[in-house]
């Protein structure tokens, strides 16, 4: 019965996490195909490109609740670490979505919402090292990296080891899917968050999605 949990959790967790609500919105609202706009991401940056505010702030929201709403439904009916499952492979199923050839965001909004709802004094220690080592280097993808590698170590701080497994496996995804900015970090070349509008919008999304 266990296992039945488990994998009802990840498979709901999956499937809940995969549905690209930048691109649904988008379409829905007569502006085509996200994936065509700036960096191609489907992600809340990307969407408030088509100068629409709304949709960006929907966007958001929903990316990074989704994964939050796959660990409480699964935890209130099957327990804690089913919850967590479905939380994790929510976070999976937005960064590499079925519908859109595993092809997704970056997941930082969704990692953010995850922590929120499965411990959320790790959510807020998420959120406070994004909000400060953006304010200080003025580099969003720094302020992602630490966010996130703060999570597994705050979660150990706070006694919850089960929630540092999660947040420790996300942080290494998190990390690949961000090696490309981490090779700019490391050449001094990552946009900051107050460069022009063209240097942020490269070739291949050089900037830091919230998504």
């Amino acid at each position: 019965m266990d296992i039945l949990f488990l994998t009802l959790s990840a498979l709901g967790g999956y499937f809940l996490g995969s549905i690209p609500f930048g691109l649904v919105l988008t379409r829905l609202a007569g502006l085509g195909d996200i994936r065509d706009i700036g960096s191609g991401n489907i992600g809340a940056t990307n969407v408030l490109r088509t100068g629409r505010k709304d949709l960006a702030a929907a966007t958001l929201l929903l990316d990074a609740g989704k994964a939050g709403i796959a660990a409480a439904i699964f935890g209130a009916l099957f327990g804690t670490v089913p919850g967590l499952v479905a939380g994790a492979l929510a976070f999976a199923g937005h960064c590499f979505p079925v519908w859109l050839g595993f092809k997704g965001g970056k997941g930082v909004a969704t990692f953010v919402g995850t922590m929120l709802v499965v411990y959320w004094p790790v959510g807020l220690v998420v959120i406070g090292s994004w909000l400060a080592t953006a304010a200080i280097f003025r580099v969003s993808s720094l302020g992602a990296l630490v966010a996130a590698l703060a999570a597994p170590f705050a979660a150990l701080g706070f006694g919850r080891t089960d929630v540092a497994i999660m947040a420790g496996t996300l942080t290494l995804l998190i990390y690949w899917l961000h090696r490309a900015n981490i090779g700019r970090l490391l050449k001094g070349e990552e946009p900051r968050i107050d460069a022009k509008k063209k240097a942020q919008e490269t070739e291949d999304g050089a900037e830091t999605e919230a998504d």
